[in-house]
């Protein structure tokens, strides 16, 4: 498997048009349903909250004065040990916050049952690419299994080093509005941030990896290492 640093260099070279193309060969168009923002029942019963990555400076954008850290993010629940106190432990990276009912707290849906984004212009860049993810060859692959999968062709690199060719695909995910009609401009705004969500999805990897430094957690406390360093689940520095 290839370095985080290598990782990153093939994703910066990824070329946008080519994303463009195979994002037009699936096809997409956004019905508003609602399923990529509300959690999930399991077969047994439980519920299964809706989880989406977002990052510290994209909670920083949603958390303005009428919100705090808390009511935007919470702490990535992989890793995490449910203790007397609740959930304790370290985790790497935030979660978008949920409701009482598992759904992305900025979800809502009109009269008519239709399914909105109440920050959507500022929404974090794993909801504006939805239901698309990008898979480096070689290298480790974005969560969830893909419904659909398109090749992407092999580019030299400008630098013309010794491995010259990025091979990546683009996926999709479970989504009713795959399939349908998109228009070239709307593919191409969508596999921009698509890149930059490949790119960004790395960069913060990389410096988690460097800025990484485990700490003893006490009973009932909650550590999140994110690209910054170790937080509280209020978003402060340890």
């Amino acid at each position: 498997m290839e370095s985080l640093d290598a990782e990153l260099d093939r994703a910066r070279a990824l070329d946008v048009s080519d994303l463009a193309d195979a994002i037009e060969s699936m096809g997409f168009e956004c019905t508003r349903c609602g399923a990529c923002c509300k959690g999930y029942d399991h077969p047994d019963g439980t519920r299964e909250p809706h989880t989406a990555t977002v990052f510290p400076d994209e909670v920083r954008t949603l958390d303005d004065a009428s919100r705090e850290w808390r009511d935007v993010a919470r702490p990535m629940p992989f890793g995490l040990e449910e203790g007397e106190e609740g959930p304790e432990g370290e985790t790497i990276e935030w979660a978008l916050q949920t409701d009482s009912c598992g759904d992305c707290t900025f979800y809502a849906e009109d009269d008519e049952g239709r399914g909105a984004c109440t920050v959507h212009d500022d929404r974090p860049l794993i909801c504006r690419t939805y239901p698309f993810s990008v898979a480096l060859t070689g290298t480790s692959q974005p969560m969830g299994e893909p419904v659909d999968s398109v090749d992407l062709p092999a580019r030299p690199d400008d630098d013309e080093s010794d491995d010259p060719q990025v091979e990546a695909s683009v996926r999709a995910h479970e989504c009713e509005g795959l399939g349908r009609d998109i228009s070239r401009t709307d593919a191409e705004e969508l596999a921009a941030a698509l890149k930059e969500r490949a790119v960004r999805e790395l960069e913060e990897a990389v410096a988690v990896r460097a800025n990484y430094d485990p700490v003893d957690t006490a009973p009932g406390e909650v550590v999140v290492h994110d690209s910054e360093g170790a937080k509280r689940p209020d978003g402060t520095p340890r």
